[in-house]
């Protein structure tokens, strides 16, 4: 009898929920897991009091109303290992104060959805649209770091947690009274900078992957990535990695990766951030793909296979919700891309459209097993 529990359990410890061998464990990447990432993280939907200004001005306005929890929250609650947050430069502060909807909305001290004195201090600001979509969880990109790193501290061995940030350039209002500030139409290497300034001003370099730290010797850091692998994952528990969510453009030397990775930072030297990159440039270890259906699946498939990191979507605000279509969310599950972005962590939050449309793995795990490139011995129940 003895002898039979013996092999039963060898049997089991070969099969799950752990690999056989610790040395297996080991050897697991970054990029072998897959996670849910929230799709503009920080949004607070605009109150009643704003909503006949906001739909008089912005084009298919039912698609901007969502709603997301605290950042931590997220993390802790929704299973959610991706973030994304739009960011707006503020060199001096007081640009974006006031929002333009709140004078054409009227609107009293009272009807004013958050205080706005946080929109006078100098730093990074974190919203939706310039002028008309200005509310958020966290107003400061300072501040929503400082939220993060609470609740890392407080869960030092979570699966890295990869933060998408688009870089905002919406201010078309200055007609109307709105923002015309050249800072609010065009980010330039200093202001780029300071980006990289905010987030090591919160984090230390413990607590970050950065391009440095994966780039090896010799290489670029495609080449780095693409013959040697991401980082293991229990090397880099607990830590941060911030990527550019903006398309590049190749020939424009005023977009913002190009100006990014000139004069000696053409593999990421001493900087913070991943960009979204082309494929065969010396940045590339991160793309985003945000279509995965149809042949787009077979080509995030490849990206994945050949060693990138590749972000998606399940769904689209309301478009998808409203045709109660799942076809967008399954390719993207099947794709392999590490990060599946939603609008919809959990149920209840489709449910104002009379739909119970949710976006989880299964069994509300906050990671699995890459379906393209995790070993055939990866278990679920090893990753967090």
């Amino acid at each position: 009898m003895f002898r039979e529990l013996v092999s039963a359990s060898v049997v089991l410890l070969a099969n799950g929920p752990f690999p056989a061998a610790a040395s297996t464990h080991s050897d697991l990447r970054l990029n072998h897991i897959q996670v849910i990432g929230t799709h503009n993280s920080y949004h607070r939907e605009i109150n009643l009091a704003e909503r006949t200004i906001f739909e008089k001005f912005v084009p298919s306005p039912q698609n901007y109303y969502y709603s997301h929890s605290m950042l931590s929250d997220q993390l802790q609650y929704q299973f959610v290992r991706s973030l994304e947050l739009d960011l707006h430069s503020d060199e001096k502060g007081g640009l974006y104060y006031p929002p333009l909807i709140w004078t054409l909305s009227n609107l009293t001290d009272e009807q004013r959805p958050f205080n706005g004195e946080v929109l006078k201090k100098p730093g990074i600001k974190v919203f939706h649209v310039t002028d008309f979509d200005p509310n958020a969880v966290c107003h400061t990109f300072i501040d929503c770091l400082k939220n993060l790193k609470t609740w890392s501290d407080a869960n030092p061995t979570h699966v890295p947690i990869l933060i998408d940030l688009e870089l905002k350039t919406d201010a078309d209002a200055c007609i109307i009274g709105g923002v015309c500030a050249e800072e609010a139409k065009n980010w330039t290497l200093s202001r780029l900078l300071n980006i990289d300034q905010e987030i090591r001003s919160v984090l230390p370099a413990k607590q970050l992957l950065t391009p440095d730290d994966v780039r090896q010797k010799g290489l670029t850091l495609e080449q780095s990535v693409l013959q040697h692998g991401w980082p293991r994952l229990d090397d880099v528990r607990g830590k941060f990695m911030f990527y550019f969510d903006n398309d590049p453009k190749a020939n424009i030397t005023t977009d913002p990766r190009n100006l990014y990775t000139a004069n000696g930072h053409e593999s990421l030297q001493n900087r913070t951030i991943f960009t979204n990159a082309l494929e065969g440039s010396p940045d590339c270890a991160f793309i985003k793909h945000n279509q995965p259906v149809g042949a787009d699946l077979v080509e995030i498939q490849r990206l994945v296979k050949k060693g990138y990191i590749v972000r998606t979507r399940a769904d689209e605000p309301i478009s998808t919700v409203l045709a109660k279509n799942t076809t967008m969310r399954d390719s993207a599950f099947k794709s392999g891309a590490q990060i599946v972005s939603t609008d919809f962590p959990v149920y209840r939050l489709a449910a104002r459209w009379d739909w119970d449309y949710v976006t989880q793995l299964e069994g509300v795990k906050v990671a699995r097993c890459n379906p393209v490139t995790a070993p055939g011995w990866c278990r679920d129940g090893i990753l967090e």
